[in-house]
């Protein structure tokens, strides 16, 4: 397996900090609410920023590593948008207001970059070390799938998981916000906000979706810098894409059927590796036909809905 040079893991995660520290000062400057138009801008600067850095890997390491990168981006950006049905989900709980929504998106992504870095290189040392390990995360695999598919999800009552019960008891939490801040002092004592602790609960869940979307690119690629950085590219313009994703969320009623389809097909590309080997083109055909199939249908279904929903709504 070709290496990659340590200038390169250098500059890319320079990169990346620099990214992060503009995307952080300039929200700070802005001072309200991120717009849908907003949302789509930024959506589609990470966008192109991701595109760009494939031009680049594509020059140094080859039109092969750089088609491995795009599918694991492709993969990896598709997953994350389940990770945003459950961000909507966990700001409803804690009652989260519109802007330090946007704070705890920017420390959230931050804690996954960390926790993501280390369960990618944790995951490639175990598949080096026991080959078999991939036919276990290609099971794993086919049953989130099929979970996606036929179980249905309960709503999810995160005051009483273990995250919370642990952070109550550990340290002192006060029931109201405090503008944007994660901790407050209160009566001389330092306790944590809400808001902290739905930053908490982010980077947690984003974990236990790590534990699907990084297996699911070992089906493209073992190169550790592929997986690194199509998964850190996907990460990235995760917060521009809930505030772009976050009102039309209720339309993308077929997209979770999509992603159990992309789940099912990498698993089955894991477990059959040995009997039938599928080049990268046609794992990334697959998986941008699938999820553009589902996307579009879910539009499709949903328009006539959305369309007599504003001809009930009373006008202003």
């Amino acid at each position: 397996m070709a290496t990659t040079s340590i200038w390169f893991w250098i500059a890319f995660n320079a990169g990346v900090f620099v990214a992060l520290t503009l995307d952080l000062v300039q929200f700070k400057h802005r001072g309200r609410e991120l717009s849908i138009r907003a949302a789509a801008h930024r959506t589609a600067i990470w966008i192109i920023l991701s595109l760009l850095f494939n031009l680049v890997v594509w020059k140094i390491r080859g039109p092969d590593k750089a088609l491995e990168f795009l599918t694991g981006y492709v993969i990896e950006y598709s997953l994350s948008v389940d990770n945003i049905f459950v961000f909507v989900l966990i700001f409803a709980y804690f009652r989260v207001p519109p802007m330090a929504q946007h704070r705890a998106l920017v420390w959230g992504i931050v804690g996954a970059l960390v926790m993501r870095g280390l369960t990618i290189w944790l995951g490639i040392e175990l598949v080096n070390r026991f080959d078999f390990i991939l036919y276990i995360f290609g099971a794993f695999l086919l049953v989130s799938a099929w979970r996606m598919f036929f179980v249905k999800q309960q709503p999810k009552d995160f005051g009483q998981s273990w995250v919370m019960r642990c952070c109550n008891w550990a340290f002192p939490v006060t029931p109201v916000f405090h503008d944007e801040h994660f901790k407050v002092r209160v009566n001389n004592r330092w306790m944590l906000t809400p808001l902290a602790l739905a930053l908490i609960v982010i980077d947690v869940m984003d974990l236990v979706f790590a534990v699907d979307s990084i297996p699911a690119v070992f089906a493209i690629t073992r190169d550790t810098f592929i997986v690194y950085t199509s998964n850190i590219c996907a990460i990235l313009g995760l917060r521009s894409l809930y505030f772009l994703l976050v009102k039309l969320i209720d339309r993308f009623i077929y997209l979770k059927t999509g992603l159990a389809i992309v789940l099912a097909f990498v698993g089955t590309k894991m477990i059959a590796r040995d009997l039938l080997t599928i080049p990268t083109p046609i794992s990334l055909a697959v998986v941008v036909a699938v999820l553009t199939t589902t996307i579009a249908v879910s539009m499709i279904a949903t328009r006539r809905d959305n369309a007599n929903q504003n001809e009930a709504a009373p006008e202003k």
